[in-house]
């Protein structure tokens, strides 16, 4: 039996939803606000710009161990206070980066930021799946399209502020997610839910889910693809800074209609998920994907010109985003008492990957975006070999 204890009055989903998608955004704005930093804290901090680079697999890194921290307390504890305390920690974190003298300095900050702020963005999904029931891939691509303005403009805010300082990215940051805090404070509903087995350990909890065998291949396409994406964050300031030699300002305008593909695929997905199942929409999505990953492979082998990039990694990207909010729909919905653990693996799997992305990348480094274009390419290929199951088990469907 769950007794809910609500201390607040019931928020709209218009105003709940841009929430949400303001909690979720401070990843992404963390992640991409300071991509056209990078040759700048290179030189600043007096190190190299694989040290550099490697920062966001750091950042990745103490996100998806936060989340593997953090998930089981969303089952147990407040949600709104665990979205205050990881908000109020990622604002001291960034508030202190600017004073960061040494690679080393910059590097733990960076772990810090990512991890504490896991504690706000871990209780979203369970939220979404409470609101949104059966239909929960259509929250998660509501609040995903909402979300997506922020990775939208983040490069280009970031190479604004540049003009002034790095320092600048962060302080601007910091500001941003005191001001989330506050409207998290005044307008998050205070729910608390206790449930009968609320003894269960922090490890039973991960058995529970880990041990579910109908979202294990699931669980393998959400963390697969996710490989795909964070390669694309990683290695795509080089792909067009160095190997295309663009501008700064026109590197943020391309990740910008990447970013707006992907708002696109969202949009997409909140219209036909409901008549088609998430099911059949992560298999649409994985279509693409197979499509513009080897468009992609084949443009970098052949060395042909920026055009044929931008073209392959515009359905490519957005394929990825259908992707995995439908995998991550269905195994949420496997889980009524273990949302936020469930969650949890969720995103260490996911994040935990990620930051593999760049040091994959940096061993095959050749100086070309074939690498990239590759493991984008074997990302999809393993998300296709997990699915074939389900197509053979339900092809009538298909």
């Amino acid at each position: 039996m769950i007794n809910r204890n609500q201390n607040s009055p019931q928020i709209s989903l218009a105003l709940l939803l841009p929430l949400l998608a303001s909690i979720i955004a401070i990843s992404p704005l963390a992640i991409d606000m300071y991509l056209p930093a990078m040759p700048i804290l290179a030189t600043q901090l007096s190190t190299d710009m694989p040290s550099i680079q490697n920062s966001l697999s750091i950042y990745l890194l103490g996100y998806a161990l936060g989340l593997l921290f953090f998930g089981p307390l969303a089952d147990k504890h407040s949600r709104r206070r665990l979205v205050i305390i990881g908000i109020s920690g990622f604002t001291l974190m960034s508030l202190a980066i600017p004073f960061a003298t040494s690679i080393e300095q910059f590097l733990m900050l960076r772990f810090g930021q990512a991890f504490i702020s896991s504690a706000a963005t871990v209780v979203v999904p369970g939220t979404i799946k409470e609101r949104y029931g059966n239909n929960t891939a259509k929250g998660f691509s509501y609040v995903s399209m909402i979300m997506m303005v922020a990775p939208m403009i983040a490069p280009s805010i970031g190479s604004v502020l540049l003009l002034h300082s790095w320092q600048a990215i962060f302080v601007v940051l910091g500001i941003y997610s005191l001001l989330i805090l506050g409207l998290a404070y005044r307008f998050l509903p205070e729910k608390k839910i206790y449930v009968k087995v609320e003894n269960v350990s922090f490890l039973a909890r991960y058995k529970i889910v880990l041990g579910h065998k109908k979202s294990r291949l699931d669980l393998l396409s959400s963390m697969t693809i996710s490989l795909a994406f964070f390669a694309f964050i990683t290695a795509i300031p080089f792909v067009y800074l160095t190997v295309f030699k663009v501008s700064e300002f026109m590197f943020s305008f391309l990740f910008g209609i990447n970013v707006m593909t992907l708002m696109g695929a969202h949009f997409i997905n909140t219209r036909l998920v409901t008549r088609k199942g998430s099911r059949k929409m992560l298999s649409y999505g994985l279509m693409v994907a197979l499509l513009a990953s080897s468009s992609l492979l084949v443009a970098q082998y052949f060395q042909l010109s920026l055009i044929y990039t931008v073209f392959a990694l515009l359905p490519l990207m957005g394929s990825i985003s259908m992707i995995a909010v439908n995998s991550d729909s269905l195994i949420l919905l496997e889980f009524n008492r273990e949302s936020g653990t469930a969650t949890a693996v969720i995103g260490t799997l996911r994040f935990g990957i990620g930051s593999l992305a760049g040091p994959i990348l940096a061993y095959f480094y050749d100086g070309s975006a074939l690498p990239f274009a590759m493991l984008m390419w074997c990302s999809v290929i393993v998300v296709l070999l997990c699915q074939l199951p389900h197509w053979v088990k339900h092809r009538k469907n298909f």
